[in-house]
């Protein structure tokens, strides 16, 4: 299984956010140079986090982001599933047009390895990633000054 980068900007942007001490906000510029990243690309992604109510976005001089629920309510696996199209092959959309799709067992072992790969990230939530807040803090902030 391979992410989208959205997927994965969007899980970097949450362990930065994360990061912080809940009175923080993180401007998407020091994210996006932090990780090296599009700044145009991020800006949706934190916009589009914000919409599903994940970050809170304030404009202007002291603005940023933050996070707007906690660690502990953000599953990784509902995130993933949220931000991911899991049509890994043809017979998992609509468009299935396979000849041999009525008598083929690829789709059955392709939908059980996608079950338990999204099954393992149900187990988490942010704030297991973010046990080492402390050190991701400082490895984010050391990134800001290359």
């Amino acid at each position: 299984m391979q992410l989208t980068n959205y997927t994965d900007y969007s899980l970097r942007t949450l362990l930065y956010v994360g990061s912080l001490s809940p009175d923080e906000r993180a401007q998407v510029k020091d994210i996006a140079g932090a990780y090296q990243i599009s700044l145009n690309h991020l800006q949706k992604i934190a916009y589009d986090l914000g919409k599903q109510g994940l970050l809170k976005t304030t404009r202007g001089k002291n603005g940023g982001v933050a996070l707007a629920v906690q660690p502990e309510s953000i599953n990784i696996g509902a995130l993933v599933r949220s931000l991911e199209d899991f049509g890994i092959v043809e017979c998992f959309t609509n468009k299935d047009n396979c000849l041999i799709s009525c008598s083929c067992k690829l789709k059955s072992v392709l939908h059980q390895a996608k079950s338990a790969f999204i099954s393992v990230l149900d187990q988490y939530t942010l704030a297991d990633l973010l046990e080492n807040k402390n050190e991701l803090y400082e490895l984010f902030k050391e990134g800001q000054t290359k």
